[in-house]
């Protein structure tokens, strides 16, 4: 990902053009878009701030931090809580509603995981390991 250019950069190109030099002009001779300039200005015109604002970052995971005690309280009441069970109760007894990923992303910032257990997650494994050696051919 590339980088914002410089502050100075945008400070001086906004003057020059606040000076009386065409957007277009004050492009060529900064040696930026003309694109950039343009919206330079425009933000400028519209809110006076010369500088870019941030960018990226998480902006909305605070909303559902919140409640994550609420979440975790539940979890513990009862291990196999849905994501969708977790989702209504938060609408039903708190009256905020959150997409079930929402929830995921939640609990998975704090280390929540849920895991089959075990015996689940093989099961039948043997039964299957040894008719595939059955199949097996030895080379020629």
């Amino acid at each position: 990902m590339t980088r914002a250019l410089s502050s100075d950069l945008r400070r001086r190109a906004i003057a020059a053009v606040s000076c009386g030099m065409t957007r277009r002009a004050a492009a060529e001779r900064f040696g930026v878009s003309a694109s950039s300039v343009i919206r330079w200005v425009a933000e400028w015109r519209a809110s006076g701030r010369e500088h870019a604002l941030r960018q990226g970052g998480d902006r909305r995971s605070h909303r559902i931090e919140v409640w994550s005690g609420v979440l975790l309280a539940a979890i513990e009441a009862r291990a196999d809580i849905s994501l969708i069970e977790l989702a209504e109760k938060l609408a039903e007894e708190h009256g905020v509603r959150f997409a079930p990923s929402t929830i995921w992303r939640c609990l998975d910032r704090h280390d929540m995981t849920v895991k089959k257990n075990g015996a689940r997650q093989r099961a039948d494994t043997a039964r299957r390991r040894s008719k595939a050696r059955g199949l097996v051919r030895q080379p020629a």
